[in-house]
C-alpha cells in the first residue's frame, strides 16, 4: 500500500512539472511573438532635423582679464594749512580743475602781498637811479668824472636785476597762493575722501582722495604665446576688435580695440598680455573687476555650419547622421574645423543645405527610415559678430568640443584659423557637448 501511494504521488508531481514547462514556454512564445508584431508596427524613427547652412563665422581667441583704469591720481596737498572745506562728494564725476579742498590761504597772501610790496619798492628806486643817470649824461665830462657815470650805470643795472628777482618771488607766491585750492588734475570718478574738513594737512601727508579715470576704460588680459603670430599678422591688416563678457561668457558687457601688445612674453606662464581700450559708456566695466575677453581674430567666409548637437562621436571618429532619398539615414564621418555650443563649423564631409539629425538618436542605425517631427525643420541660426563662438585657442569654454585637422579647409579659410589648434584624430579626447545626445557608433 505504502508503495502505490509513492507511485501516485511521483505522478503527481512529474505532470505538474510537465504542466509548468508548457506554460512558460508557450507564453515566452507569445511574448516574442508580441514583440515581434509591436517592432513591426513601430514605423520610422521619429527625430528632430536642421539643414547645413552656408554662414560667415567669427574665429574669437578668449582669455582672462583685469579692467584697469587708464589713470589713477592721488590728489595730495601742496602747501600745509587747515583744511577750510571739501567740495566734492565721494563717487562724484569730476572734470579736470574743479575745485576739490580749499585750505586756509591767509599766510600764504601774506606773502604775495610781501612780494609785491618788495617789487614796488624796488621800481621806485630804479626810476631815481634811471633818472640820476640821465642828469649825469647831460653834463660834461669836467663836471662829472667817467667814473660816477659808471657808478651810476651799474647801480641802474643792479635795480633792474633786483625787480626781475621781485617778479619772480611774486609769481612763486602766487602759485603757493593757487596750491590753497586744491583742483582735479584729470576727468574721472572721486574714491573715498581720505581727511575731512576742519584737519591740518602738510603737503608730505597721504592725500585727500583718490581720482580714478573710468570712461574710457582699459583691459589686460592674456593670451597664449602659441597665438602670437596670428595676431601680430591679423594686427598689421587691421584694428582687432575685442569684447569683454561676463563670467558666464554670454552676455557681452562692452566692445573695445586692441591698443597695446606686450613686448615680451612671461616665460613662467608662456602667455603675452595685452591691453584693449572700450568706451565704457555705461559704466559696465570698473577698475579691478575680473572678466573675460575674446579677441576676434579672423572671420571665415561661407563655411558650412551645423548645429552642435547633430556631431556625434564614436570609436570610428566624428560623424552625423545625414537624412538622404526615402528618409534613410546614413552615419557619414566629418571633420570638425571649430564648434561651441551652438554650432559646429564643418570642414569636410557635408555640403550645404544636406539634412542632418539633431536629436532621436536612440534608436538611430545606418539605413534606418525616420520620420522628421514638428512642421518645420530646425535650421543652424547664422552666427553674428556678436555670437560667442569657438575659441580658436582651444583652450577656454566654448571650445569644448574635439577639433579636427583644418587641413582639407580652402587654403585662405585654413589660414585664417590659428596655426596652434590642437589635432584630434580618431580616439581623441571627447569633449562636452551642450544639448546632443549620446549615440550610437556607425555601422562599419
Amino acid at each position: 500500500m505504502l508503495k502505490f501511494i509513492k507511485s501516485v504521488f511521483a505522478i503527481l508531481v512529474i505532470g505538474a512539472l510537465t504542466a509548468a514547462a508548457i506554460h512558460v514556454t508557450t507564453g515566452g512564445e507569445e511574448r516574442d511573438r508580441g514583440r515581434r508584431g509591436w517592432a513591426r508596427s513601430e514605423g520610422p524613427v521619429p527625430v528632430v532635423a536642421a539643414k547645413a547652412q552656408l554662414a560667415d563665422v567669427p574665429v574669437w581667441l578668449e582669455g582672462v582679464g583685469t579692467a584697469k583704469a587708464r589713470n589713477t591720481v592721488t590728489v595730495r596737498p601742496q602747501v600745509d594749512g587747515k583744511i577750510l572745506s571739501i567740495d566734492f562728494k565721494e563717487g562724484q564725476d569730476v572734470k579736470r580743475g574743479d575745485v576739490l579742498a580749499q585750505i586756509d590761504p591767509v599766510t600764504y597772501q601774506a606773502q604775495l602781498d610781501q612780494a609785491l610790496a618788495k617789487k614796488a619798492l624796488d621800481d621806485a628806486q630804479l626810476a631815481n637811479a634811471k633818472q640820476d643817470l640821465a642828469r649825469y649824461l647831460k653834463l660834461s665830462t669836467n663836471v662829472v668824472a667817467v667814473k660816477t657815470v659808471d657808478t651810476q650805470r651799474a647801480l641802474v643795472a643792479q635795480l633792474e636785476a633786483q625787480v626781475k628777482s621781485d617778479e619772480a618771488a611774486i609769481n612763486n607766491a602766487r602759485a603757493v597762493l593757487g596750491y590753497t585750492k586744491v583742483v582735479a588734475p584729470i576727468d574721472g570718478r572721486t574714491g573715498l575722501r581720505l581727511v575731512d574738513m576742519g584737519n591740518l594737512v602738510r603737503a608730505s601727508d597721504a592725500g585727500i582722495v583718490v581720482i580714478t579715470e573710468v570712461r574710457p576704460i582699459s583691459v589686460l588680459f592674456t593670451l597664449p604665446q602659441q597665438q602670437l603670430p596670428e595676431i601680430n599678422k591679423a594686427r598689421a591688416e587691421r584694428p582687432l576688435a575685442v569684447e569683454a563678457l561676463e563670467t558666464d561668457s554670454k552676455a557681452v558687457l562692452d566692445k573695445g580695440t586692441l591698443q597695446v601688445i606686450d613686448n615680451q612674453v612671461d616665460q613662467s606662464t608662456g602667455t603675452i598680455r595685452l591691453k584693449a581700450d572700450f568706451p565704457n559708456a555705461q559704466l559696465q566695466l570698473w577698475p579691478g573687476q575680473f572678466v573675460n575677453v575674446r579677441l576676434l581674430l579672423n572671420t571665415l567666409q561661407n563655411v558650412v555650419v551645423v548645429p552642435t548637437a547633430a556631431v556625434q562621436r564614436g570609436p570610428d571618429g566624428t560623424f552625423v547622421y545625414v537624412i538622404g532619398d526615402g528618409n534613410k539615414v546614413a552615419a557619414r564621418p566629418i571633420t570638425v574645423a571649430q564648434q561651441n555650443d551652438t554650432e559646429a563649423v564643418i570642414a569636410q564631409g557635408l555640403t550645404a543645405s544636406e539634412r542632418v539629425v539633431t536629436a532621436g538618436f536612440a534608436r538611430l542605425k545606418e539605413g534606418a527610415e525616420v520620420k522628421v517631427s514638428g512642421a518645420k525643420e530646425e535650421t543652424p541660426a547664422a552666427p553674428a559678430a556678436g555670437t560667442p563662438q569657438a575659441n580658436a585657442g582651444g583652450s577656454a569654454e566654448g571650445n569644448a568640443a574635439e577639433t579636427a585637422s583644418i587641413n582639407t579647409v580652402s587654403p585662405a579659410q585654413a589660414e585664417a584659423l590659428p596655426q596652434g589648434r590642437a589635432k584630434r584624430g580618431k580616439g581623441g579626447k571627447r569633449g562636452r557637448r551642450s544639448g546632443a545626445n549620446a549615440a550610437p557608433a556607425p555601422s562599419p
